[in-house]
Parts: structure tokens; sequence; C-alpha cells
């Protein structure tokens, strides 16, 4: 496998990032991997290196690449009560910084960068995003619906608020498919919620599927925190892998 630190030119400076892709001369089809709150560090590089294995083009850029390069925060400084307050509320400050309009500057220098690597297969890319990573994947999805034909998004919050740049308001333009995974002891994304997001895709005639994982907290799939669910883990793996495989995954 190939897997290499590189940096992302934007309109607004360079992001650091991780690519990863199988050996040989593809043609692989592309995924953006958009992370959580925490940041690009170890557990994010084994996720992104489980999904090349499977025969895909995969980079992971820093989203807070304005604020600093790497991780965020250490993940086990949520398991500290005596820790836990501060780091949220400055990773708080940075999900706010990121607005649509950033994310969808960057996105398209994202885009940009993975169909421009030797061995892309031809067509759309997919996108995939955690914690917050999923809000900015759907945000995404509907600013560039001709290049991003599949969003798998898990234990994302706020994607159907009642704030006039809600994800869930672009849904019309979405062409691809869709799959949400909501953690049920997720107080970013309550039912009524979720009930307002798959309302919203329905109207639009968008191809989805939405589910709980009973029993999930928020960042279930993060093994290095305190937050991860084992069986929520590979029931995302599961669900991941197969919108790819039958999505852009028939480009190969």
């Amino acid at each position: 496998m190939h897997k290499t630190a590189v940096g992302v030119r934007t309109p607004d400076g360079v992001a650091d990032a991780y690519f990863a892709r199988p050996d040989g001369d593809g043609p692989f089809p592309g995924v953006l991997f958009y992370m959580d709150a925490l940041g690009l560090r170890p557990r994010l590089f084994e996720m992104v290196e489980r999904i090349a294995g499977h025969g895909y083009a995969v980079l992971a850029p820093n989203l807070f690449y304005r604020s600093g390069s790497g991780r965020m925060a250490d993940p086990a400084g949520l398991g500290d009560p005596e820790r836990r307050d501060g780091i949220i509320g400055r990773l708080v400050e940075l999900i706010k910084a990121l607005d649509t309009a950033a994310i969808t500057r960057d996105t398209l220098a994202y885009l940009d960068f993975l169909d421009a690597r030797d061995g892309m297969a031809l067509g759309p890319d997919a996108i995939v995003g955690y914690c917050m990573g999923g809000n900015n994947a759907f945000k995404a999805i509907t600013a560039f619906p001709d290049r991003i034909a599949a969003l798998a998004g898990f234990h994302g919050g706020g994607l159907a608020t009642g704030e006039p740049d809600s994800p869930h308001l672009g849904v019309g333009r979405i062409t691809g498919e869709v799959y949400f995974a909501h953690a049920d002891q997720d107080h970013g994304m309550p039912r009524e919620q979720i009930d307002r997001l798959e309302e919203a895709l329905a109207a639009a005639g968008v191809r989805f599927r939405s589910e709980v994982y009973r029993g999930a907290p928020h960042g279930f799939t993060m093994t290095d925190t305190v937050s991860y669910h084992a069986e929520a883990e590979q029931r995302h793996w599961r669900n991941l892998l197969g919108l790819l495989d039958s999505t852009v995954g028939s480009h190969r």
C-alpha cells in the first residue's frame, strides 16, 4: 500500500492531509475522508488504510488546518473530568469557525487534488465523515453533487437543525446515494433532527438509508476514545464498505 503525508493547496493556505491507496496502477475510485473534531492521528490513519485496502484512493485532510496541523486534542483527555470541558470548549470554537463557505472552498480543492493523482478511476468520488466531519461531508455532497456520488456519515451532529445553513436544506441537490448512522445516545442529533432529516431526504427523492445504532454513544467508531463501541464500529464498516462498493466501486 502507498501511504504518505501530503499538503493540499486551498484558497486559504495549505491543508496537511494523509493519503493512501493500494499498490498498482489502478484504477482506484476516490474517497474523501472527513475527520472528527479530534483531528488527524493514528486512529484515523488506520481507518484510511482500511478503506484503501479495499481498493480505494483515500484522502483525509485536516479540516482545521487554518488553526494548526495534525491532532487537535488528546483523545484520552475526554475521559478525564478535569480536562474534558476545556478540550470540548476549544474544539467547539474550531467547529464554529469552519463555516459552510470555508468547507465548500476546501472541498473543491480536496476533490481536485484527489482526482489529479495517478491511477484514479473515472467518475465521481465518494465521501465519508465522522462527528463534525459528517456534517461537513453532508455540506460537501450538496455543494458538488456532480463530483460526489456517495456519502456515508457516522455519529454526525446538527444535520437537520433550524439554522439557515443546516445541511439538510440542500438535499434537493443530491443526485447520489446517502447513508447515515446515528448514535441513540447522542444529544447532538436527537430524534427530532433524525426525523427532520429523513423527511427531507424522502421528500427530495434521494436514495438513502438512515439508521439508529442502539446502545451506541456519540463517537462510537473511535477506538482511541472512551466512546468506542465495538459492535457499532463493526456495523459501521459493513455499511460503509457496502455503500462504497455499490456506488463508486463500480468504476473500477
